[in-house]
């Protein structure tokens, strides 16, 4: 992987740890997730007619995509409710990779390397392992928050060998994200109607700079992971884009007060071992 792409990808891991921390602070996580996937919305249509739609051969996995990613926010924000930040989202987010690389190497025949497969290992174990929850480690993880994290997981991996494939028949790799995030922003806003009603979106008026700051990071984020797909392997991208759980972590610390334990710092260790690994497969 090129250094420059290997360095714009941890830069995307950085926006994405923001705009989830944005999603733990102050509101209902539902609420939070739709006033942010509108803020998306807003920054994407203002960018969408310079970078013009995606090429035809890219709507099935548009489509596609965008109804997993219904069920990717739904399952983040249960977890939300029933996790911290610094249990929930190492969890969501480490247990992908591996899921990724074998996902992409079955339906998608990418092959990796053994460098490269023993580096997304060792990344994905520290990122697992940063789901030590301050004192009480990982044998008391909440159930509920767990099951839907791993579910987050899951769609995690569909997503991302899905946008691999479609943004790279897409031809435009901005098109496609940017066509992605309206019709998500839309879809998700809708399901949080559907759930709550209309009243879900009553903190827009007051709350509409932390919207746009979220959605801008959120396409900003996946935009720069989707080009870089277009360019290395899927597992590779989506491995690297999991080093946001270092990020997460310390903003949990720094903002949230959750608790600095030896077992993160064992963890971080374990991702910088892995990313090492991978930057040189």
């Amino acid at each position: 992987m090129q250094t420059f792409v290997f360095l714009a990808v941890l830069f995307a891991a950085l926006c994405h740890a923001g705009w989830n921390a944005l999603i733990k602070t102050g509101l209902d996580p539902l609420r939070a997730t739709a006033l942010i996937a509108l803020g998306a919305v807003a920054v994407a249509l203002v960018l969408l007619p310079f970078a013009g739609l995606p090429g035809a051969a890219a709507w099935p996995w548009l489509a596609a995509s965008m109804a997993i990613h219904v069920f990717y926010f739904a399952g983040l924000i249960e977890a939300y409710r029933a996790g911290d930040l610094g249990q929930v989202y190492p969890l969501a987010r480490g247990a992908a990779p591996l899921m990724t690389a074998t996902a992409a190497t079955v339906f998608v025949g990418e092959r990796l390397s053994a460098t490269g497969w023993a580096g997304i290992a060792a990344l994905a174990a520290g990122v697992l392992l940063l789901s030590a929850r301050g004192g009480r480690g990982l044998t008391h993880l909440d159930r509920r928050a767990v099951a839907f994290a791993l579910f987050t997981a899951v769609t995690i991996c569909a997503y991302s060998v899905v946008d691999g494939v479609g943004v790279r028949a897409s031809g435009n790799a901005p098109g496609y994200t940017l066509t992605l995030f309206v019709g998500n922003g839309i879809t998700l806003v809708l399901y949080a109607m559907a759930r709550e009603g209309v009243t879900v979106l009553a903190p827009m008026p007051r709350l509409w700079r932390r919207a746009l700051l979220g959605g801008a990071m959120q396409v900003m984020s996946y935009g720069i992971a989707l080009w870089a797909m277009t360019l290395a392997p899927i597992a590779v991208v989506a491995a690297l884009r999991e080093t946001s759980v270092l990020f997460g972590a310390a903003i949990a610390v720094a903002m949230l007060k959750e608790p600095l334990k030896p077992a993160r710092i064992a963890a971080a260790l374990l991702i910088v071992c892995g990313l090492v690994a991978i930057r040189m497969s």
